[in-house]
């Protein structure tokens, strides 16, 4: 552990990588595809090797503090990690190219979910390897939030984070006499101890996080194959589920082979990823005591419940006169409501925290309410995205309740201008300084959707296309992009098991290109990557 402790954070992140090389490796041999699996294990042993080489020359002479080095780190990780896990994938599929291997890779370890393949012709061990490089990086990003994002007060710790540079729920407000210093970033000497390094941070988040983690995924994969799942079906839904990337070896809704009971433990293990209050770390994220006061909880339970009823009622107004089944009984009518009640309220869960799959019950729903494309309003769950420092994507809801805080304080102060905002300390925090901060980093992801649309429309792509395919790749969510029309693009391709219909697989390579970086942007942050062009930043 001591050795570890002088390595830097992305050999260690290698080794890693590396070590996953053996899980399909290992189900490669044993359902007889022994070419993918020598090619992953010799991969693993390979880079395990070079890991361990990069690790004996940089260990004996250690940098020291590596405060500056934390967003470039997790740059590094989001664009270079995936050109090492990209290798066995590539070499496994000799006509896609190393390009759309990476690309695939940095779509897994950014839990955005997006596929160049279809899922029939793309062999199951490479199934199983995207999976797990999906779950590692929702494990990463989990660590991360809390080890590196939250010292320098991005990621959505800005919202909470205190001006005064120490904790104001228990102690009173410095007098002027006694003011505190802001320590505004890492390389402040209040911090010159060992937990600035980002190594020691991050093992010690790691030894928190990957124990509930690692145990709700095997819960998860346990349930799922009681309830009659595929072995390899089970443990992807269960990666997918608890990492938000909706990676799944098989095409169709959720819950396709466990049926409604799946779903349902799908939707019940989907809530950790609308709050950091289920996860250890971030408690100075918590505005409640309880979790039934949680803003984040109950902003995302009311999204999920308007959504579905504004689904469910619109059906009694007149936009269809049967139900999907065309029954004429009061029975199978009641059924028919239930069911299309049910797949509002779990896509919108599921599109709320960026996973991105669709129920079994989804196309009820969609004939019950007459839409024949409700597809943005699955992206407009998207955008707003689950809780901060988990590991959904989008804006997140605590920026969202923040100016919504904000709002109905001014229509207050419109109807009574001498009136006094209450709420206690973090109710005001949100109101003001958290409002201010959430309301940059919407304009700045707005204007991350103008970019992303523009440079995409350069190569002669719908704008709708164009605009659903920046969402897609800001929010996080890869099968929103299945779930609007497309018109498809032929220019490139992936290779024989290549899926261009679906939206991604035929598009140029430039436009992939592009796609990739707004997917890194979108789980990075764009006010974390702001910070790295701050001469703050890089000040001794």
């Amino acid at each position: 552990m001591r050795l570890l402790l002088r390595l830097p954070l992305m050999v260690i992140l290698a080794g890693i990588g590396g070590a996953a090389m053996v899980v399909p490796g290992l189900y490669a041999h044993a359902i007889d595809s022994h070419k993918i699996g020598a090619i992953f294990l010799g991969c693993a042993g390979l880079f395990v090797l070079l890991a361990a080489i990069l690790g004996l020359a940089t260990a004996e002479e250690p940098e020291g503090p590596r405060a500056r080095s934390v967003l470039l780190t997790m740059l590094g990780t989001m664009l270079l990690l995936p050109a090492m896990l990209a290798v066995p994938f590539a070499i496994s599929l000799p006509d896609t190219g190393f390009f759309n291997a990476w690309w695939e890779m940095i779509s897994c370890l950014t839990t955005t979910g997006a596929t160049l393949y279809a899922a029939d012709l793309l062999p199951a061990p490479l199934h199983l390897w995207r999976a797990v490089v999906g779950w590692l990086g929702g494990l990463f990003m989990l660590v991360a939030a809390i080890a590196l994002l939250a010292p320098l007060r991005v990621g959505g710790f800005e919202i909470l984070s205190s001006p005064y540079g120490r904790s104001e729920r228990f102690e009173r407000l410095p007098r002027s006499a006694e003011s505190v210093a802001v320590v505004t970033h890492l390389s402040t000497p209040a911090f010159q101890t060992e937990l600035v390094d980002p190594v020691h941070r991050v093992m010690r988040a790691a030894r928190a996080v990957f124990p509930p983690y690692a145990g709700l995924t095997l819960l998860m994969w346990t349930i799922l194959l009681m309830l009659g799942e595929n072995g390899l079906v089970a443990l992807t839904r269960a990666m997918g589920t608890l990492s938000t990337s909706g990676i799944s070896p098989v095409g169709g809704p959720a819950g396709q082979g466990s049926g409604i009971a799946g779903e349902a433990v799908i939707f019940l293990f989907l809530v950790p990823a609308l709050s950091r209050r289920f996860w250890p770390g971030g408690g100075e994220l918590n505005t409640s005591e309880s979790w039934t006061g949680d803003p984040e909880l109950r902003m995302a339970a009311g999204v999920v419940l308007l959504v579905s009823a504004m689904l469910f009622l619109r059906h009694f107004a007149g936009a269809i006169g049967v139900s999907p089944t065309g029954a004429q009984g009061v029975l199978d009518t009641l059924d028919s409501a239930a069911s299309a009640a049910w797949g509002g309220i779990f896509n919108g869960l599921s599109y709320l925290t960026t996973t991105g799959w669709n129920s079994v019950e989804w196309q009820g729903a969609r004939n019950w309410s007459g839409l024949s494309s409700p597809g943005l309003m699955l992206a407009g769950l998207a955008l707003m995205g689950g809780g901060v420092a988990t590991t959904a994507g989008g804006v997140k809801l605590l920026r969202v309740y923040a100016l919504a805080r904000h709002a109905e304080r001014e229509l207050d102060k419109i109807v009574h201008p001498s009136s006094v905002g209450g709420g206690g300390l973090m109710a005001r925090r949100l109101r003001r300084e958290g409002a201010y901060l959430a309301f940059i980093f919407f304009m700045l992801f707005a204007s991350s959707i103008a970019v992303t649309v523009m440079l995409i429309s350069l190569q002669r792509i719908e704008f709708d296309s164009a605009t659903i395919l920046s969402i897609a790749a800001l929010t996080n969510t890869g099968p929103l992009a299945g779930a609007i029309p497309l018109t498809p693009s032929f220019q490139g391709s992936a290779g024989m098991a290549g899926a261009p219909w679906e939206g991604w697989a035929g598009l140029p390579a430039l436009t992939k290109a592009v796609l990739a970086a707004a997917m890194v942007v979108g789980r990075v942050e764009t006010l974390a990557i702001l910070a790295l062009f701050s001469p703050e930043y890089w000040r001794r």
